[in-house]
């Protein structure tokens, strides 16, 4: 088992023995859902890194539903990342959204109904990135699931040519550890990090990830993953183009 493993384990350990995860059971496995959840939503929508914000991407996974679902109240444009980023991200402008609706709109069982899938070459311009997290530093390191989907998403929108943006990741206060949590150079970091109690700024030092570390993606990741062979197409038509 590696140092994440085992600091993955003992967070999802923590939190279902203080009973402090919801469904979905069990915790372990995934990016937990934890009690609190709407207060950490609560606290980012008071950044002014949020209010400025007009497209925002949020990952799937239910701890953040209450955050994604304030997006769309709040006028701004979510963007979502389909499972296993097997067809890209799906966009939900608030305009599609009838009011009442936001929260069916924001959950993954119905986001289709309201959003659409856009191809790559389509995606606008993301100003604010917030991410689950298994466990998080207080320095900005993460640790997700270990499956690399945030790491490999936010690499995808920076090889797209989007700017570097403020990462946010929401949390219960047992997640945030004081394990050395080991850093590599794809993994992303976040900048904010609420919790059910807090909400603060972790002056990360560590860089996030510039784009794909191409010499690692495998053929298998390829044909799993059809977004990171449009990205590639995409970006050899960038270099045809500018050369």
């Amino acid at each position: 088992m590696t140092v994440k493993d085992e600091i993955r384990h003992k967070v999802w350990s923590v939190l279902t023995e203080q009973k402090l995860g919801r469904f979905p059971f069990p915790l372990t496995g995934r990016i937990p859902n934890f009690k609190g959840a709407e207060q950490a939503a609560h606290h980012v929508v008071q950044l002014d890194v949020y209010k400025r914000a007009k497209v925002i991407k949020v990952n799937p996974d239910s701890p953040q539903l209450p955050l994604r679902a304030q997006i769309i109240r709040d006028g701004k444009t979510l963007l979502v990342p389909t499972p296993r980023l097997k067809a890209g991200f799906i966009m939900v402008k608030p305009e599609w959204v009838p009011n009442g609706e936001e929260r069916k709109a924001a959950s993954l069982s119905h986001i289709h109904a309201y959003g659409k899938v856009i191809p790559l070459k389509d995606m606008p311009m993301i100003d604010l990135i917030v991410v689950g997290s298994v466990a998080l530093h207080k320095d900005g390191r993460r640790i997700g699931k270990g499956e690399g989907y945030a790491d490999r998403e936010y690499a995808i929108i920076r090889e797209l040519g989007n700017p570097e943006v403020p990462v946010i990741g929401t949390v219960h206060s047992v997640q945030v550890v004081t394990d050395d949590i080991p850093k590599d150079p794809y993994d992303l970091t976040v900048d904010y990090i609420a919790t059910e109690a807090v909400i603060f700024k972790t002056d990360s030092p560590y860089e996030k990830p510039p784009g794909i570390f191409w010499e690692r993606v495998t053929d298998q990741e390829k044909e799993e993953m059809p977004v990171l062979e449009e990205i590639y197409q995409l970006i050899e038509e960038r270099k045809k183009r500018d050369s």
